[in-house]
């Protein structure tokens, strides 16, 4: 059991850079000798086993300090990029940031111009089409193209023992007229400016259309001048009296007129274009 204590004693002086005595009569030792690698071997595996020493722990807690500062640093960085700007770059940036105002200032005033004009394009488009619907309207109730609701007045003329001329019914409807009549009907015909009146060997005529007694008419109007307008001395009444026949007149609230017609087509006339017909 000396021997091999004998022999590491000796290996380790070689490996601390000591060289050994040879005793005397002993065979010299080479440097690659098998009793001198048994040492390195050792050596190499304390220096690779981990060893938890004072020195690698202020190692690694510089190290962890270290990564704290650099993240902290980076956040700081972000947050406080511009305070680390220079004066002139701050200036540039607000005079970016002024121009961009500006622009979108510019953006938003043109598109609420555009709103307004579309807004007041409708405006006067929505005008436009309720004139020309009110005019169309009261083109075709003076036309007679459509019905008509209002105030006015109904005669009921009954004939006696004579025919009544039609020269007589004539007188009735332009003293209506005169009086401010806006539509006027004659036993389920509506009168229209070119209406016509006349006798015939089966009685009387309007507008192609035989009408016999008794004579209803409705009169849209103000009926305080249409009823007065028709009893004048000499007037309509006046002479549907001296035929032998009677009338009655009573103002209406509310009269309807649902007869409607037609009307002819132009023959000779057409409309001027280029012209204001308001």
């Amino acid at each position: 059991m000396t021997e091999p204590d004998a022999t590491d004693a000796a290996a380790d002086r070689a490996g601390a850079g000591h060289s050994a005595t040879p005793e005397p009569g002993a065979a010299p030792r080479h440097a690659d000798a098998a009793p001198e690698r048994a040492p390195a071997w050792r050596t190499l595996r304390r220096a690779l086993s981990p060893r938890l020493s004072t020195s690698r722990l202020v190692a690694a807690l510089l190290c962890a300090l270290l990564g704290f500062a650099l993240v902290v640093q980076v956040q700081q960085t972000q947050t406080e990029s511009l305070s680390s700007l220079r004066q002139s770059e701050l200036v540039r940036i607000l005079d970016e940031v002024t121009q961009r105002g500006s622009d979108l200032e510019n953006e938003v005033r043109t598109l609420r111009e555009q709103r307004d004009e579309l807004q007041s394009g409708t405006a006067d488009d929505a005008a436009a089409l309720a004139v020309a619907v009110e005019r169309a309207e009261r083109q075709g109730i003076l036309s007679g193209r459509l019905p008509a609701v209002g105030t006015g007045v109904t005669v009921r003329i009954t004939e006696g023992d004579t025919p009544l001329r039609a020269t007589v019914l004539l007188t009735v409807l332009e003293e209506l007229r005169n009086a401010g009549a806006e539509v006027i009907e004659l036993n389920g015909v509506r009168l229209v400016a070119s209406s016509y009146l006349v006798e015939t060997n089966e009685g009387i005529v309007v507008d192609g259309q035989v009408v016999s007694a008794p004579y209803l008419w409705a009169a849209i109007g103000d009926p305080s001048a249409l009823g007065p307008a028709l009893e004048i001395p000499g007037g309509a009444m006046s002479s549907v009296r001296t035929g032998g026949a009677t009338g009655r007149i009573e103002a209406v609230d509310e009269l309807e007129i649902n007869a409607v017609r037609e009307p002819a087509p132009l023959r000779y006339a057409e409309p001027v274009t280029g012209t204001d017909t308001a």
